[in-house]
C-alpha cells in the first residue's frame, strides 16, 4: 500500500548571496517520513507557479513548519513594522488558503511554530509581533550567546524552556496522557486573539497560548507553538504528535 503524501510549504531563502531558494528543514522532512510514516513533498511558496486545487489533489495531509519570517501583519489587519521583519509573503499566500482548504476537505493538518501562527490567522485570528513585549510575558525567543549569535548547540537551542498546562478534557491532553509538560521555545510572534473555530489546547504559565485545534474539523487539525520536529525519536511527547497525525492520514 502506498504511503500517504504530506505537503510541507517551503520558505524563501537567499543564499551566497544572490541565489533565491526554497527550503524545508530536514528535521521536519524526517519527522514526517519516519514518525508519521508518510512521504514528504515540498510545496514551493511561489503562488504564481501552481494552483491550490492541483496540490489538494496530490496531498493527503499538510504540515506547516517553523521559519524565521513572521506572518505579514496585513493578513490580520495591522500595518507592517520594519522592526518585525523578515516577512515571507509568498509563504503567506500559499499556506493560509491551503490550511482552510485542507480542513474543509477533511485532510489532516499539523502546524508548528510559524505554522501555529498561520493556522490562527487562517481562521481570522490576530497575532502580536513580539509576545515578550506584553505585560507579564516571558521571553519566548531562542537562547543566544552574549554576542547575540544563535547558540551553536541544538540541544541548548531546542532544549526544554518552560512548562505548559494542557486543557482538561482537550484533544492534546488525550494524546499526551498528561496535563502538564515541558516544551522548547523559539518564537517572537504569538496569538493575541484566537480566530473563529480556534480552540485553545494548552497555555504557558504566563498565559501565552501554546497549542490550538480547529473546532469541528473532520480530521486532525492541530498546531503547537514549540518545535515538535526536534528529535521525536528521543522525545515521546513530540513523537506522539507525529504518530497521531500519521494515524489521521490513514483514516
Amino acid at each position: 500500500m502506498a504511503k500517504p503524501v504530506v505537503g510541507l510549504v517551503g520558505n524563501e531563502r537567499l543564499i551566497e548571496p544572490c541565489f533565491p531558494t526554497q527550503f524545508v528543514g530536514e528535521w521536519s522532512l524526517r519527522a514526517v517520513g519516519e514518525f508519521a510514516d508518510a512521504m514528504p513533498l515540498i510545496i514551493p511558496s511561489l503562488p504564481e507557479l501552481h494552483d491550490l486545487g492541483g496540490f489538494l489533489d496530490i496531498i493527503d495531509g499538510l504540515v506547516l513548519t517553523g521559519a524565521a519570517a513572521n506572518v505579514h501583519p496585513t493578513h490580520f489587519g495591522v500595518d507592517p513594522e520594519p522592526a518585525y521583519e523578515p516577512y515571507d509573503q509568498g509563504r503567506d499566500h500559499v499556506a493560509l488558503p491551503l490550511i482552510t482548504a485542507c480542513v474543509a476537505r477533511g485532510k489532516p493538518v499539523f502546524a508548528i511554530c510559524r505554522g501555529f501562527q498561520e493556522m490562527n490567522v487562517a481562521f481570522g485570528g490576530t497575532l502580536h509581533p513580539e509576545i515578550r513585549d506584553l505585560p507579564g510575558k516571558m521571553n519566548h525567543r531562542m537562547p543566544r550567546l552574549e554576542n547575540g549569535e544563535i547558540h551553536p548547540d541544538p540541544d541548548v537551542v531546542f532544549g526544554d524552556r518552560h512548562e505548559i498546562t494542557l486543557t482538561t478534557g482537550g484533544q492534546l491532553s488525550a494524546i499526551m496522557g498528561c496535563d502538564r509538560m515541558w516544551v522548547n521555545s523559539l518564537h517572537g510572534q504569538g496569538i493575541l486573539e484566537p480566530g473563529d473555530r480556534v480552540i485553545t489546547e494548552a497555555v504557558a504559565d504566563d498565559g501565552t497560548i501554546e497549542a490550538i485545534r480547529i473546532d469541528q474539523a473532520a480530521e486532525f487539525a492541530m498546531a503547537v507553538q514549540w518545535h515538535a520536529e526536534y528529535e521525536p525519536g528521543k522525545n515521546p511527547m513530540n513523537r506522539r504528535l507525529f504518530t497521531e497525525f500519521g494515524a489521521a492520514l490513514r483514516g
